[in-house]
């Protein structure tokens, strides 16, 4: 692009230091969120209360409450000064929602498997899945609730309208890719981050094409229910040695253990096989409807070869992914 004309390049600035400013918003949200975190784990120290005895729901909220309380608004309040851009809305139909949500599936399964393996690696298998940690709980109730009804909302409110309405009007392209990459880092961990990195390309491009919330927190939601409620339910059917076994192939034959987890077995066995065709719909549909997948210009489309070094190489979203990668580093060999 070329910067000689002096209005293109005021242009050119205005956008690099709104994409900043979106930046130092979410890096704010951050730190406030683990700031406060850690805050609230100090005064129970000083007071000789420990956390682990508190009970769940508790926990979960003096976790997450300053997140969604404090940390988020916050964060919307500091990108106020990007403009929104206004945009018809569309309706999804019930088979294209379906579709793409089956679509969903590979991305998910394929990015949680590197994402385990890489963290294993790295951390020598000493790295643990916080999802895994949460959907165990105790109390799996108060799980359910966050990770199903409460998270959904308030993170595609922030990194899909939020994000995608201030940054829509440069590119779609940009804007998808930010609010996906925004989504993965905030998971602070790379058991996550490449499957929610997928996923929130796919949210990303159902809002792009809806501006509707309402579809991706659905897809969200469900998503969030089967992958940290109804999969860990279904494992917990079968005790840990079985499972050890029929991962080894060596239960066949042993008569008690098969008697004892008859049951769990068979509900696993169909939750495995039924999973497994899903996945494999939705590779086919994602093959066969890569061709419908359509952006559309922007009012103020950034010229090729500019959207990285705008939207991207600025300040505030150095910023964010250094953050996110410090603490993602942290919990990764220290936690």
């Amino acid at each position: 692009m070329n910067f000689n004309d002096d209005t293109v390049r005021d242009w050119w600035l205005v956008t690099r230091r709104r994409c900043s400013r979106v930046g130092f918003a979410l890096t704010a949200m951050l730190l406030v969120w683990v700031g406060l975190q850690l805050a609230v784990a100090g005064v129970l120290r000083f007071q000789g209360i420990d956390s682990n005895g508190l009970p769940t729901w508790l926990q979960l909220a003096m976790g997450n409450g300053p997140l969604y309380v404090l940390a988020m608004p916050l964060a919307v309040l500091m990108m106020h000064s990007v403009p929104v851009v206004p945009t018809r809305r569309f309706n999804l139909g019930f088979g294209r929602f379906v579709a793409i949500l089956l679509i969903c599936l590979p991305i998910m399964y394929t990015g949680s498997i590197v994402g385990s393996l890489l963290s294993g690696v790295l951390s020598q298998n000493s790295a643990q899945n916080p999802i895994a940690e949460l959907a165990s709980s105790s109390d799996p109730w108060s799980a359910a609730v966050l990770m199903v009804l409460v998270a959904p909302v308030f993170e595609e409110w922030i990194f899909r309208k939020q994000l995608i309405d201030r940054l829509r009007r440069y590119g779609e392209v940009p804007a998808a890719l930010i609010s996906a990459l925004a989504f993965g880092l905030f998971h602070l961990n790379l058991f996550q981050f490449f499957y929610a990195f997928g996923l929130g390309l796919v949210f990303a491009y159902v809002y792009l094409r809806t501006s509707r919330l309402r579809y991706s927190i659905i897809m969200h939601m469900i998503i969030n229910l089967n992958g940290g409620v109804i999969a860990p339910h279904v494992l917990s059917l079968v005790d840990t040695k079985t499972l050890e076994q029929l991962q080894s192939g060596s239960l066949q034959g042993n008569e008690q253990l098969i008697e004892q987890s008859g049951a769990g077995i068979i509900t696993l066995g169909v939750y495995g096989m039924a999973m497994i065709a899903l996945i494999i719909a939705g590779i086919v549909l994602l093959i066969t409807n890569r061709r419908r997948v359509e952006w559309y210009q922007a009012p103020e489309e950034l010229p090729r070869g500019t959207r990285l070094r705008t939207t991207m190489a600025n300040p505030g979203m150095i910023t964010y992914v250094v953050v996110c990668l410090v603490v993602m580093g942290i919990t990764l060999f220290v936690a």
